[in-house]
This record gives structure tokens, C-alpha cells and sequence, in this order.
């Protein structure tokens, strides 16, 4: 094996440690959120990016990109959130042709009381991986963070 396949099978071994990581605190983010709040992280994260912004309100497509999903399946996953209630679209009042998504007041009282569950079984879910020997390496280096 030369030096340059050591470094790819390295790197390719680092992004399944990462990969392993992220799947591990995604579902016990999912578990977590659907069990006390009816809330996928999915939706948690649109609630709280939104929620973030000045004014609680973004374009869809700067909400798909801040939260890394298509512009179809963001268009759904509002739509659901909608529906419920927990945000409203509007068109852009400069451009027509934008239309702004925004948090509703029982969209930002869902995510008050989601938030501390979030919270919880993240730090949960980073101290457990801390315990693998594996994922110790990247539960430090998101601390730093």
C-alpha cells in the first residue's frame, strides 16, 4: 500500500468514525424530541434556525440551505410544520416572487420546551460516545468548538 492509499483509506476511515458519531446523536435527538415533544430533529432544526434569525424569518431556499435539505423536502417539512401551527409563509414583501417562512408564537413556545430535551440527550448522547475509544477524538475536538 503507497502513502497516498494510506492517506485515503485514513480519511475514509475518519468520515466513518464522523458518520458513526452523527448517527448516534441523531437518534437519540430523534427519540428524544418525538417521545416528549411529537418533533423530529428535522423539525426542531427549522424551528430553531428560524428562530435564530432576526425577525424569525428566512426565504425557503435560505432555510433548505441552512438546514441542509432539498428545496422539495423543505417544502414538505414546512408544509407539516404549517399545518401544525408552528409556521407561516408569507410572501416577501420587497419581491414578490419570495416567499418568507416564519415562526409562530406556538412554534416558538414548542421550541422553548423542546429546546431543554435537545439539550439533555445531546450532552447525553456526546457523553456516551466520549466512552468509545473511536469517537472519543471527535467528542473533544467538538468541545473546542
Amino acid at each position: 500500500m503507497s502513502l497516498d492509499d494510506d492517506a485515503v483509506q485514513a480519511r475514509a476511515q475518519g468520515w466513518r468514525t464522523l458518520a458513526a458519531l452523527h448517527a448516534r446523536i441523531e437518534d437519540r435527538l430523534e427519540r428524544a424530541l418525538q417521545k416528549a415533544h411529537e418533533l423530529s430533529v428535522s423539525e426542531y432544526t427549522v424551528l430553531d434556525v428560524l428562530n435564530r434569525q432576526d425577525g424569525f424569518h428566512l426565504r425557503m431556499n435560505q432555510l433548505s440551505n441552512a438546514v441542509v435539505l432539498s428545496q422539495s423536502a423543505t417544502t414538505r417539512l414546512v408544509t407539516r410544520l404549517e399545518d401544525r401551527g408552528l409556521l407561516a409563509r408569507y410572501l416577501c414583501p420587497t419581491d414578490r416572487r419570495g416567499i418568507y417562512t416564519e415562526v409562530t408564537e406556538k412554534g416558538h413556545a414548542l421550541l422553548a420546551l423542546a429546546r431543554p430535551t435537545h439539550d439533555q440527550a445531546l450532552s447525553e448522547s456526546l457523553a456516551e460516545a466520549e466512552g468509545i475509544p473511536e469517537l472519543k477524538p471527535l467528542v473533544e475536538a467538538l468541545a473546542k468548538l
